[in-house]
């Protein structure tokens, strides 16, 4: 079996078994912290099926998908816990009745074969048998890797702090690194999937680039920014202003708004 057919197997089992569960909750957005897992699933799955599972950049790999996904996967499955569904899905619910039969291909086959390509550095490191020892290139990636890292898990719990706190009910998150940009645990998750690629790159596996293009698309472009961003506009007060002067995604100064 390939790896890629394994990825592809591994994903489809989640997800469709993810489905199910969906149905008699009525709540379709229990596949987001479904998603990370995901990616530590096929890595542990490549690593164990591999012949090269013991090279030190297989190691390497499966360390630094393993702690990104259990990571995000904890911090999601904690900022889920007792909530209704998403509005995401709420909204697709109402367009696409019946919606536990829609959900299956519009939801989970769709985020199955995503997170396919999205591990395609993964699937290329962790399927191959090469045997060959770290490059200076693989320590960049793991560099890069563990910026990414920092930003996402910073920011995510800078964001929890000031939701905690009933006094910022209805203001806008502006302090930490939300002071240089509007989403820096997005940016932050979008550099961890380039530091995994620059890894598989050092390997060889150029090609895979596929996987943090399609990852930084999704966040920049499709559930990430630009939804989040349309939402907040109509219903946070002051958020104009904040974007005024704030970087949308990579981390800047933040800009002078006076005239």
């Amino acid at each position: 079996m390939s790896a890629l057919g394994l990825a592809g197997i591994v994903a489809g089992v989640l997800m469709a078994g993810c489905w199910l569960v969906s149905m008699p909750k009525r709540d379709v957005s229990i596949v987001d912290p479904l998603w990370p897992m995901v990616f530590v699933a096929v890595a542990w799955s490549l690593w164990l099926w591999s012949d090269g599972s013991g090279s030190d950049r297989a190691w390497l790999m499966l360390v630094m998908v393993s702690a990104w996904g259990l990571r995000l996967g904890a911090h999601l499955t904690a900022r889920k816990w007792g909530e209704p569904e998403d509005f995401r899905y709420q909204s697709l619910r109402r367009r696409l009745p019946p919606f536990w039969l829609w959900s299956l291909p519009a939801v989970f086959i769709l985020q199955a074969a995503l997170a396919v390509v999205v591990s395609l550095p993964v699937q290329a490191v962790l399927g191959d048998s090469d045997p060959s020892p770290l490059r200076w290139l693989d320590w960049v990636g793991a560099a890069v890797w563990a910026v990414g890292l920092v930003f996402e898990s910073v920011g995510d719990e800078q964001l929890r702090r000031f939701k905690a706190e009933e006094a910022n009910r209805g203001k806008v998150m502006d302090r930490g690194l939300w002071r240089y940009s509007r989403h820096p645990n997005y940016f932050g998750d979008s550099v961890v999937w380039w530091g995994i690629w620059v890894v598989a790159a050092a390997a060889g596996a150029w090609w895979t680039v596929a996987g943090p293009v399609v990852m930084t698309t999704l966040l920049l472009r499709v559930s990430g920014v630009t939804l989040l961003e349309r939402r907040m506009g109509k219903r946070r007060p002051g958020y104009a202003e904040y974007v005024a002067r704030t970087s949308a995604f990579v981390p800047m100064p933040p800009r002078r708004t006076d005239r």
